[in-house]
């Protein structure tokens, strides 16, 4: 890695260390409460919404070798700035995951200002994750970590977390709900936060957690379930105090330090 590499891989690692005392290993995504976050969508629907999810491709078919092909060229970004983005975005927990959406927003958010804001992201941490839990019920398709054991990942994985399904990426379903989340609470600044969903669905084939199919499969489902989601009174009610927290951080005026690594990572082409 070229000395700015360098200097912008020690500002994503201490950017990480600000959010998380270390790598989340891959888990069942829980809310921060400890407590079961309440559904702002009927089980019936979140049911719904994970039946329209397509199944993956075919083993041996096109679709399933192109996969395969495209994951396999994501080695070449293992401990690169990109790779070590990819650790910061496993970090989903909506108390963490605020860090993702600082530099995009140009302000800094913190968890012990913005309980609101915690507090809708737990709820969409909720639909998103247990619909994406539904869809992956349906087809058992092995991760490329498992398919590649001695295949390292970007966070610490377990036996049992490789060897569990990876259609549709979970994480991509939940990056891309909060992503949406963010743009219909920031809606002047919808493109740019959107971008940060959909680049933390990328990290995940970085990671080598999911196969690009996965992760698109996931998008599509994270943005579905969010537009249920804003279709519901009580996410009007969250949302509402959630945008005073917001503005109040903008007010504050604080700035994220990781946000030049964050660039110079993001400016790296996938190959």
């Amino acid at each position: 890695m070229r000395p700015a590499g360098v200097l912008a891989a020690t500002a994503l690692v201490l950017g990480l260390s600000a959010c998380a005392p270390s790598v989340r290993p891959v888990a069942p995504m829980a809310a921060t409460t400890g407590a079961p976050a309440p559904a702002y969508l009927p089980a019936d629907r979140r049911q719904a919404l994970a039946a329209a999810v397509p199944p993956p491709p075919a083993e041996g078919s096109d679709a399933a070798r192109a996969d395969i092909t495209a994951s396999d060229r994501l080695r070449a970004l293992e401990n690169t700035d990109r790779w070590l983005l990819a650790t910061r975005h496993a970090e989903l927990r909506p108390a963490l995951a605020l860090s993702h959406f600082d530099c995009a927003l140009g302000f800094r958010l913190t968890a012990a200002d913005s309980p609101r804001l915690v507090a809708l992201l737990e709820r969409v941490l909720h639909d998103a994750n247990e619909t994406a839990e539904l869809a992956k019920a349906r087809a058992h398709r092995p991760r490329p970590v498992a398919v590649d054991p001695d295949r390292p990942a970007c966070q610490v994985a377990s036996p049992a977390a490789r060897a569990s399904p990876s259609h549709p990426s979970g994480s991509a379903t939940v990056g891309a709900a909060y992503g949406a989340a963010f743009a219909a609470l920031v809606p002047e600044q919808a493109e740019v936060l959107n971008e940060v969903g959909h680049q933390i669905a990328v990290s995940r084939m970085v990671c080598a957690m999911h196969y690009p199919s996965d992760v698109a499969a996931g998008e599509q489902l994270g943005l579905a379930v969010f537009d249920a989601i804003a279709a519901t009174p009580a996410f009007a009610v969250d949302a509402a105090a959630a945008r005073q927290e917001i503005a109040a951080a903008r007010a504050r005026g604080l700035t994220s330090p990781a946000c030049a690594a964050e660039r110079s990572a993001l400016a790296i082409r996938l190959p």
